[in-house]
């Protein structure tokens, strides 16, 4: 296990890196200057040339980028001051530096993407079990069709459909916000539901019809029969061999979809008006800031390279016929 995580830990720095040198390379490709984001509208040559040399956008583009990938490890001064490490940068629309603003930001887009995650294992899983245990029965076909039609909805549809039918027209649920969950746990809870479910509902279907059609796969197995056989009841077979058989396929789709997840917690953030890291990106995009688009693309690829190795080292957890080698 140990050499398995050193192995896939050296191949996760080199995907940042060349994330970083694709990112930043890129940026460069565009051919509107930066520094007229910084300069503003009454803009003069002079004014101009100061900010090229402030931002280090006078130096060629392969230096700029090492003193990047320097500054990630052992800081950088800039004319607004010093940056500490791990220093992306600072940004290029507000001089406001580039960690401590994903660090504010942080806090909603993890209280979103856990919060969405937690509903839709639970709801997916469980209503994928229950149909696949009564395979055949009005319980199936219910869950089954009920998958089919909510995967044909997207977060920008639904979205606006439920504040306007439970927010503005009924009043039965708050209005979406964020409230630190240090401060109010309840404010907390209340103000990210309606994002919860929403972003969890266009998942919920897709786990729902991967654990029927897992689970009911696993239940024809040589082990599971052979523990039949013997005498087990049909319900310790059920969940003591078949489910943690099943859960192997649905954890390799988890992996896949966590860069979906933070896809559609961007949508999700712009739907309900969230402020976190979603957010922040596209507004990098659109203002041309490149220290904070690679800020945050460094930091999203960084999480999910990381839970895609938590979930590589859970197959040998979950089947123990899996040996990481």
């Amino acid at each position: 296990m140990l050499q398995f995580l050193i192995r896939r830990s050296f191949g996760a720095v080199l995907i940042l890196v060349l994330i970083s040198a694709f990112t930043f390379f890129m940026f460069f490709a565009i051919p509107q200057d930066p520094a007229l984001l910084a300069c503003g509208k009454n803009c003069t040559p002079d004014a101009l040339e100061i900010i090229h040399k402030n931002m280090g956008l006078d130096q060629p583009v392969t230096v700029q980028y090492w003193d990047f990938f320097i500054g990630i490890f052992a800081g950088r001064d800039f004319a607004v001051g010093h940056c500490a490490a791990p220093c992306f940068g600072v940004s290029f629309a507000n001089d406001q530096n580039v960690w401590d603003t994903i660090l504010d930001r942080f806090p909603v887009t993890v209280s979103l993407t856990v919060g969405s995650l937690i509903v839709f294992l639970i709801v997916g899983l469980g209503a994928g079990l229950l149909a696949a245990k009564y395979r055949g029965s009005w319980i199936d076909k219910v869950f089954t069709s009920g998958s089919l039609v909510i995967s044909s909805l997207q977060i920008y549809f639904l979205g606006p459909l439920v504040l306007l039918l439970f927010v503005y027209s009924t009043g039965w649920l708050e209005k979406p916000k964020y409230v630190p969950f240090s401060e109010d746990l309840g404010g907390w809870f209340a103000g990210l539901l309606i994002p919860w479910l929403v972003m969890a509902t266009i998942f919920t279907a897709q786990y729902t019809r991967m654990s029927r059609s897992s689970m009911i796969e696993q239940l024809q197995e040589e082990h599971v029969r052979a523990a039949r056989a013997k005498g087990m009841s049909g319900n310790y077979t059920f969940f003591r061999y078949a489910w943690r058989g099943s859960l192997v396929p649905i954890v390799t789709i988890l992996g896949i979809d966590l860069s979906s997840l933070m896809g559609g917690g961007m949508v999700t953030e712009l739907t309900f008006g969230l402020a976190g890291i979603g957010r922040l990106a596209l507004d990098s995009v659109t203002n041309k800031d490149l220290p904070m688009l690679m800020g945050v693309m460094l930091v999203s690829a960084a999480l999910i390279i990381f839970f895609n190795l938590i979930v590589d080292a859970m197959y040998a957890v979950i089947d123990p016929r899996v040996r990481l080698s």
